[in-house]
């Protein structure tokens, strides 16, 4: 659900689902009893017209009420953001597209790769080439998970890459980097999409270049300059606030790869509707 400023709700606003007519409230509240999840706020507008509602809690299993300005993890979205903090790099000339990532991330400077997607995780063979900034942008550098996980170097690299939401299971940045690099590639640089590692390993990228922790550079580079106000690379808490599922830790240099992997939060500010 889309998380925005929460008002009244007109009785005249119906959305269609399932060809029966339903109030925004009521098709939000239908996902939370059903245990779906704890809470929602959705938002819809069509023109000059827009609705509103916040139902449920901000926690599981109850908690406080949820609010417009309960803060959401906006999860995979905060990809493109830190795709494009590599591509803020890219334009001043500090690293470009078809330089090897070796230059900054020497543990995978010499990739091997599994001889097939199915091969056991010791049949490799090297890497037909570097991996480059591109390929690590364009998720294409050999690590990821595609659609069978059941995979040999895909489980292996279930050991390496915890879940995301949650960057505290992660060991500090070159420990991480360190035992990435012991694992195959699953393809060829640039051979196929696969899906999340790549974005980790852009959040790393960016920290090595810069020397700075990857939410310093966010806030000084994209969020600040936009006037982001209620969006951090961590949570921000303010006074009053709620916070849509469990509450993060500020990240730190040193705190597991909190300085380094993508984790982005915010809150819909409040708009004149």
């Amino acid at each position: 659900m889309i998380p925005g400023p929460c008002g009244s709700l007109s009785s005249d606003s119906n959305i269609l689902e399932g060809g029966l007519m339903t109030t925004l409230h009521d098709l939000l509240e239908a996902h939370v009893d059903a245990g779906t999840l704890p809470g929602a706020v959705g938002l819809v507008a069509r023109g000059d017209q827009v609705e509103v509602a916040a139902v449920g809690a901000q926690e599981v299993g109850g908690g406080a009420p949820m609010a417009r300005d309960s803060i959401f993890r906006v999860a995979s979205i905060t990809k493109s953001v830190t795709a494009a903090a590599l591509l803020i790099l890219v334009e001043e000339r500090r690293i470009a597209l078809d330089d090897p990532i070796g230059m900054w991330l020497p543990e995978l400077g010499k990739p091997v790769v599994v001889r097939t997607p199915a091969s056991p995780v010791d049949d490799v063979v090297p890497a037909d080439r570097p991996i480059t900034v591109f390929d690590v942008l364009a998720s294409q550098a050999g690590y990821g998970f595609p659609s069978d996980f059941t995979l040999p170097a895909v489980q292996e690299l279930f050991t390496v890459q915890k879940d995301g939401r949650v960057p505290s299971n992660f060991p500090p940045a070159d420990e991480w980097m360190a035992a990435l690099g012991r694992i195959p590639l699953l393809y060829q640089p640039g051979a196929a999409w696969l899906y999340d590692t790549c974005s980790v390993l852009q959040g790393v990228l960016i920290s090595r270049v810069t020397g700075q922790p990857l939410p310093e550079f966010l806030t000084e580079r994209i969020l600040g300059p936009l006037g982001m106000v209620d969006t951090a690379a961590a949570e921000q808490p303010k006074s009053g606030a709620g916070h849509a599922g469990r509450p993060s830790a500020p990240a730190a240099v040193g705190d597991g790869l909190a300085g380094a992997v993508p984790q982005v939060t915010t809150r819909m500010r409040k708009a004149p509707y």
